[in-house]
């Protein structure tokens, strides 16, 4: 995958808080119009990446370009969707009303009534929510809420989406429809989705993996390219089996 073609390319990324070094110069690319799943434990180093790519990360070194654009550049903002683990609702605003509180804030310039109806329209419409338009968002299963934040995501038509566990809690089939409704967009849209989850089944829902541990990324390749090049039947099998070989070189470079 060449520059151009990478939705978000890092080189040397580095992120450190205090003594601890968070993101150890990583290097990776995300293929865009395709969901890449950012998988591992929590604590691995997950939302801090995706804060760096969304430009809200502080002490960022290294390179790390997003949609041709340096991460946190002025015009990306209205391209990118940013979905952040805890639900970013109102519980006292119906979804309709949310959805139209931050679209106002999105554009406050726009002067035409309709146009922003037509947005949250689609934006409800786009995460199957139309029958409960006009519920409290503090009355919605849990499921049903995430999908309210993601609406908001969806507000401006972004060309990158990143989730940041947006199915944790979820039970399974609250988490199936989600990943039906993101495979949707990535395909309806052509948009890139980064979608970060510890759970490890979720890994085989994705076009692409990048799998980290202790801030490193341990492969940044497709499922089945994982499975083959570890001889493992599934993904978590595949991330323990590099998770070993990770440890047994770290073993072998250390000073005796």
């Amino acid at each position: 995958m060449n520059k151009a073609e990478a939705a978000i390319r890092a080189h040397g990324l580095r992120v450190v808080r205090g003594e601890r070094t968070v993101l150890r110069d990583l290097d990776f690319a995300v293929p865009p119009g395709r969901i890449t799943g950012l998988l591992g434990p929590s604590g691995c180093g997950k939302s801090t990446l995706m804060r760096a790519v969304v430009g809200t990360q502080a002490k960022v070194t290294g390179t790390l370009d997003v949609l041709g654009r340096p991460a946190g550049d002025a015009t990306l903002r209205a391209r990118i969707g940013y979905v952040t683990q805890a639900p970013s609702v109102y519980d006292d605003l119906t979804v309709r009303q949310n959805l139209d509180y931050f679209a106002a804030v999105l554009d406050p310039g726009r002067s035409h009534r309709d146009a922003r109806e037509e947005t949250v329209h689609r934006a409800i419409a786009d995460v199957d929510l139309t029958p409960h338009a006009d519920a409290l968002a503090g009355r919605l299963s849990g499921g049903q809420r995430n999908r309210v934040s993601l609406a908001v995501a969806l507000l401006g038509a972004p060309e990158l989406l990143v989730l940041d566990e947006p199915t944790v809690g979820l039970d399974p089939v609250l988490r199936r429809d989600l990943w039906e409704l993101f495979h949707r967009i990535a395909a309806d849209r052509a948009a890139t989705l980064l979608v970060s989850s510890h759970v490890m089944d979720e890994a085989e829902r994705c076009h692409r993996l990048l799998l980290m541990r202790d801030g490193d990324i341990l492969a940044d390749d497709t499922p089945d390219a994982l499975r083959t090049r570890t001889g493992r039947e599934t993904v978590e099998d595949a991330f323990l089996h590099l998770v070993d070989e990770a440890n047994a070189h770290a073993l072998q470079e250390t000073p005796r």
